[in-house]
């Protein structure tokens, strides 16, 4: 009876894991049509191209910047034992990595090399332990959504119930001692590229799964440059002489997505996965043998 139970839980494992690599490689699948809108885009009463939606990295995933990939892949990777080249989201240096100073590089290799088998909390990156990803790397997960007011752009994210009010009616940025999981924000609109001036990020997150970070000295210009109704490109260019020897940038190519109402999702920390719940089950049942 025992193996009878396990066989059957070993086989919903494998259901469910199949199921998330599928899920997981839904970023870089052609993207559902979207309603057509007008471009240019129309403006908003203040003036602002109306660039209002839902948006979703084409190739979303953040369990590495260099090369792009999300845990899906990394983990489609491990069991088939197939790499598949991917490249770079760094377009700044052009060798496509990011300039660490020596000490820095060597924390992140060590931060590398400890996550899969952790022994203390901070050996565990930072989203999984349900905390704020931040700026930039919300931009390269989830689907977010734009909303316009006047006077400001409004992000949206279900996941981590985050949100981000950048103003672009020219206020200064609030005090340098306040620290920031978003950061503060402010921006301003060249043509239909919306640019925002990012600084008081606190740092407590890191930029992916295999530990890329940056100090509170950082800051970050992003770009978000609508290219047409569909297509948006986001691009962050990180300052930090804290932790690199120079600036560099990131580039992720978003699709606008069809308009939906945002799932709840909630982050539980020490939360075990369907899979490795089945494999518990089975070497329990067998060890009663």
């Amino acid at each position: 009876m025992r193996w009878h139970q396990a066989v059957m839980a070993l086989g919903i494992g494998v259901a469910l894991v199949a199921l998330s690599v599928s899920l997981s490689g839904q970023g870089a699948a052609p993207q559902p049509p979207v309603s057509p809108r007008p471009w240019p885009p129309a403006l908003m009463p203040d003036g602002q191209p109306d660039v209002q939606g839902f948006w979703r990295a084409e190739n979303g995933g953040t369990q590495s910047l260099d090369p792009a990939k999300s845990s899906g892949a990394d983990f489609e990777e491990r069991v088939t034992g197939v790499v598949k080249r991917a490249p770079s989201r760094i377009v700044d240096p052009p060798d496509g990595h990011i300039p660490y100073q020596p000490w820095a590089a060597a924390l992140q290799k060590q931060l590398a090399a400890v996550y899969e088998h952790p022994t203390r909390p901070e050996h565990i990156d930072t989203q999984t332990r349900c905390l704020v990803p931040g700026v930039p790397r919300m931009y390269y997960f989830p689907t977010f959504q734009i909303l316009q007011t006047a006077g400001s752009v409004v992000f949206v994210w279900d996941e981590y119930h985050v949100f981000r009010v950048v103003p672009v009616d020219g206020r200064p940025h609030v005090g340098a001692n306040v620290k920031l999981w978003m950061g503060d924000g402010r921006g301003r609109w060249e043509g239909n590229t919306l640019v925002v001036d990012t600084t008081n990020l606190n740092a407590k997150s890191r930029l992916d799964v295999v530990g890329d970070f940056f100090s509170d000295n950082a800051h970050i210009v992003e770009r978000f440059i609508f290219a047409d109704a569909n297509t948006l490109t986001y691009e962050a260019t990180i300052t930090d002489p804290t932790v690199f020897t120079r600036p560099w940038t990131m580039r992720v190519a978003q699709r606008r997505m069809p308009a939906e109402e945002m799932w709840e999702f909630a982050c539980h920390e020490g939360d075990h996965d369907s899979a490795r719940t089945s494999i518990k089950v089975i070497d329990s049942d067998i060890g009663k043998k």
